[in-house]
């Protein structure tokens, strides 16, 4: 038998699931909802993020491969989750806060995959920029919220557990 092994790192794009407690969800729907944004701890841990296409050519590619040792699909540019809300609430508008609460326990402080076995044997590495990307995602939210007759009074509710 075949066997392919992806490990698979943060991906985001459109049709995600809102209401799914990762980062990307939650900033951008506090974001458009006029909400604080949330950060725990320090805000100084670092994450990586990939588009969703990127993630699915390298999947295409490790299948199409003979190549079965496990291979990291991601994205190794890393931001701190204090740019990354700062880039979420550029990229939304309006006049959200970014807001430090205490930090979760067993957060890792460094998230980065090295994706050279990924460049080498697939010839794979991620090409969307993180501001095109989540342009997409942006609006990909913004018209889901419409769709769900947002109002301020009827907020869509983010699950509070990172």
């Amino acid at each position: 038998m075949q066997v392919r092994v992806a490990r698979i790192f943060n991906t985001y794009g459109p049709r995600m699931h809102m209401n799914d407690g990762r980062v990307v969800s939650n900033f951008i729907l506090q974001a458009l909802q006029d909400d604080v944004i949330t950060v725990y701890g320090s805000g100084e841990q670092t994450r990586s993020f990939q588009y969703v296409s990127d993630l699915v050519e390298g999947l295409v590619a490790l299948m199409n491969s003979n190549y079965s040792q496990p291979v990291n699909l991601g994205n190794p540019v890393e931001r701190t989750i204090n740019e990354f809300a700062t880039i979420i609430k550029t990229l939304v508008g309006g006049h959200n806060n970014i807001v430090h609460v205490s930090e979760v326990e067993d957060d890792p402080q460094r998230r980065r995959p090295d994706i050279t076995r990924a460049k080498k044997y697939l010839n794979w590495e991620p090409k969307v920029e993180l501001n095109v990307g989540l342009q997409k995602t942006v609006e990909y939210f913004r018209q889901e919220l419409k769709r769900f007759q947002h109002t301020p009074r009827n907020k869509f509710i983010i699950d509070k557990h990172p």
